[in-house]
């Protein structure tokens, strides 16, 4: 694989892992009102290319101008977008958290855009909270929002998926940021492409500029059903039930991983950090080609040394247990497996 290839969890070129711990995907999923949405969507024509309902749709749920709405493909087409338009503009400075989604760099590397150490330097910032891949609060969230930065975004990608803390922003993130959502994670439908922005109230043109960039129907039918039924009260109170399973799985996993002698970073989100010996992570083709699991590291995120994993249910913990000692220290996982098995018949799936 190139040095210029993209390095992202899931479907591999073996096809989707049978316990997938390397994505962020909601492990409840996928939502069934969402999923039924999605299915039922009209394929055999062209949404509406304004997408005005989709936008009006959007707009109330967030209570804000729907002129303020900015579609996307999906996230990551929505930050090559945004950096191409900030290069456009006569940007040519970014600053970027010292560990996150790799796509910010590339990105601003494909427009020569220098980075930078101070926000206050920058014409472009990029924030993520809950932060990729650690899920914590970002620590330079104040310092970038006080810096005077022409152009702010603030990846929200992970925020419906908050296990705990509270956010870093308050209020001034409506006057100052961009707002970058996506629901796909959250719904546990990653495989549906689609996006949104919110725009700063002093930002609304920004938006016409960015439309005038992007490819006629960026937003398909599916992506298109999945954005509507988003705000809708049948997913929105699956999702604030699945957050309760999460939790409950969260708790066992981070007892999974410190059994093998891993230390888990502390983090908000339904996925967590793990340091693991330089050695482990030898470990990680084997498990994926053998067994089926595969783990995220985390070096292209600027986080060597370490893996993230994805909450996933405790069946699947079980099978990381049982491969993992296969692997890396011989096949006596019995006892692990059978605890782990018997909590999955004591928690509560989220209703549907």
């Amino acid at each position: 694989m190139s040095q210029s290839a993209q390095w992202h969890g899931g479907a591999d070129a073996l096809g989707v892992p049978a316990h997938d711990f390397s994505t962020n995907a909601n492990a409840c999923g996928p939502c069934p009102a969402a999923l039924a949405a999605v299915t039922a969507a009209d394929a055999s024509h062209y949404p509406d290319p304004t997408y005005d309902a989709l936008r009006q749709t959007l707009a109330a749920f967030h209570a804000v101008d729907a002129s303020r709405i900015a579609l996307a493909a999906s996230a990551s087409e929505f930050i090559a977008r945004f950096t191409a338009w900030v290069a456009r503009e006569g940007g040519q400075r970014v600053w970027l958290p010292r560990h996150a989604y790799g796509d910010y760099a590339r990105s601003a590397a494909a427009w020569r855009l220098a980075r930078v150490a101070e926000p206050s330097r920058a014409d472009l910032a990029w924030l993520c909270e809950p932060s990729s891949p650690l899920g914590a609060a970002e620590p330079a969230a104040q310092a970038v929002m006080a810096s005077g930065t022409n152009h702010v975004v603030l990846d929200l990608a992970y925020e419906p998926l908050r296990l705990s803390g509270r956010s870093s922003f308050g209020a001034q993130v409506c006057e100052r940021a961009w707002q970058l959502w996506t629901p796909n994670k959250a719904l546990g439908l990653t495989g549906v492409r689609a996006a949104y922005a919110i725009a700063p109230v002093d930002a609304m043109d920004a938006v016409s500029a960015l439309d005038a960039l992007a490819a006629s129907w960026p937003i398909g039918a599916h992506g298109v059903a999945l954005l509507k039924t988003w705000p809708t009260p049948p997913v929105q109170h699956w999702l604030s039930d699945s957050l309760r399973t999460l939790r409950d799985w969260k708790a066992l996993q981070i007892e999974l991983c410190q059994s093998l002698g891993w230390t888990v970073l502390p983090g908000d989100a339904s996925y967590l950090v793990a340091r693991v010996a330089p050695q482990d992570l030898a470990h990680l083709p084997r498990l994926r080609l053998e067994h089926g699991v595969k783990l995220r590291d985390t070096t292209s995120f600027g986080l060597p040394g370490h893996v993230r994993l994805g909450v996933r249910p405790p069946a699947d913990q079980a099978a990381l247990h049982a491969a993992w000692t296969h692997v890396a220290r011989g096949d006596n996982a019995t006892a692990r497996v059978t605890t782990l098995a018997a909590h999955d018949n004591n928690i509560a799936t989220p209703r549907s």
